[in-house]
């Protein structure tokens, strides 16, 4: 008899136990993911062909979510995706690129993204001045993560670029480059051999200042 009922409970438990785990099966099926995250150091495509990556995201004087990338990187209208989840479609668009200081700005579209200050091992507080030979900065890029390397400040006394010798290659372009979590620059080039030769970035004082001379869509911005 004892038998008998053990089986008979067994076999209830089994399938109670088989229903509960079709439900949470198909509740996760069902599950929307969420947006993605996006900060400075994440890859995005734009126009589904380009891959870069963000400088920085944060809020303009009049509230609107924008961040910064290279300026080659899209024109104004290029749609731009989250490379880490492709499937959350469109999350902003270039609205404003400048090829001379080689930066682009997105707006974000509201709701479309988790912006967060910190990507991998880098994490933006604020703006400051550019580096100085022989202070070390550090990027993140979407292609080759986090890197350091002395500055060798402005070669040519342009008061735009930066070099450094940091490892950028195709796919860094519009990378944070930080002192600490101080945002002092944004990674646009490499000379000679990927990884090997200097890095080129242009100052965020430069590229700040432009904006604020330009007004609109990215003046008065400040980082998350």
């Amino acid at each position: 008899m004892f038998s008998k009922l053990a089986k008979v409970a067994n076999a209830a438990f089994a399938v109670a136990l088989g229903a509960a785990l079709l439900g949470t099966s198909a509740g996760a099926a069902q599950a929307e993911p969420g947006p993605p995250v996006v900060g400075g150091g994440s890859g995005i495509i734009i126009d589904n062909q380009f891959e870069c990556t963000v400088t920085t995201v944060g809020h303009d004087r009049d509230g609107r979510l924008v961040g910064l990338t290279a300026g080659h990187c899209g024109d104004p209208g290029a749609e731009v995706f989250a490379e880490a989840n492709r499937g959350a479609g469109v999350i902003g668009r270039f609205v404003y690129s400048n090829h001379d200081l080689d930066y682009a700005i997105i707006q974000f579209e509201p709701g479309k993204i988790i912006p967060v200050n910190r990507i991998g091992n880098v994490t933006i507080a604020r703006l400051g001045a550019p580096a100085a030979f022989p202070m070390i900065v550090c990027k993140e890029g979407r292609t080759t993560g986090n890197t350091c390397g002395i500055s060798y400040g402005d070669v040519f006394g342009s008061n735009m670029e930066t070099w450094s010798q940091m490892c950028v290659v195709e796919g860094d372009s519009g990378a944070p480059v930080v002192i600490g979590d101080t945002l002092v620059g944004m990674v646009n080039a490499y000379l000679a051999i990927a990884c090997f030769g200097p890095e080129v970035g242009t100052n965020m004082t430069s590229i700040i200042d432009d904006i604020d001379r330009r007004g609109g869509i990215g003046a008065g911005y400040r980082p998350i």
